[in-house]
């Protein structure tokens, strides 16, 4: 495994003058990727497509819908059957209205922390990586870090990131689109 030195450009032109730049700067071209990165949730991680079956911040809608729906279920017959014989026929249809709707806010405070905000959790407040050309290098010695550094940067390079991972015959072959960038600063 190496230190993989990553920039963000958007043309092709750009991420051609990269690498021949980096091939200058004394990195081997098979140790150079570049390919296209899709933007977050086209990079069909999964079989139905997407990056994930679950979104991060929705760990407990699962339970949440279940009780939810147990509870607008309980209300529900009970609203019903006391107004049906206010209401006839429509007592049901009243009583599944109501408890539908006690339902979802049910499940909506069950989808929540406990002593957070209604905004949401912060499990889904992260900057994940932007769409566009991407060419990383593999920096074996730390001055071969520092110089792919200076070459992107120095060429424009949108983001610069750091990794650890293995780019073999010009193939990043242990690349996931999902894991958070570490930014070069």
């Amino acid at each position: 495994m190496s230190t993989i030195v990553a920039g963000h450009f958007q043309l092709q032109d750009e991420i051609d003058r990269a690498r021949h730049e980096l091939v200058r700067a004394g990195f081997p071209d098979d140790r150079i990727c570049a390919f296209f990165l899709n933007q977050p949730g086209q990079h069909d991680q999964t079989a139905i497509g997407g990056d994930r079956l679950q979104s991060p911040g929705a760990k407990e809608t699962p339970r949440g819908v279940l009780e939810g729906a147990a509870a607008g279920g309980a209300v529900g017959v009970a609203v019903g059957a006391a107004t049906a014989f206010v209401t006839g026929p429509a007592g049901p249809i009243v009583g599944g209205l109501v408890g539908a709707h006690v339902g979802s806010l049910f499940s909506l405070s069950k989808m929540k922390e406990a002593g957070e905000k209604e905004e949401g959790s912060n499990a889904n407040r992260y900057e994940p990586r932007k769409s566009g050309m991407l060419i990383a290098v593999a920096a074996d010695q730390p001055d071969q870090e520092a110089r792919a550094i200076e070459v992107l940067r120095g060429l424009g390079s949108h983001h610069i990131e750091r990794a650890q991972g293995t780019i073999e015959g010009g193939d990043w072959t242990d690349f996931d689109p999902l894991s958070l960038p570490v930014l070069v600063q």
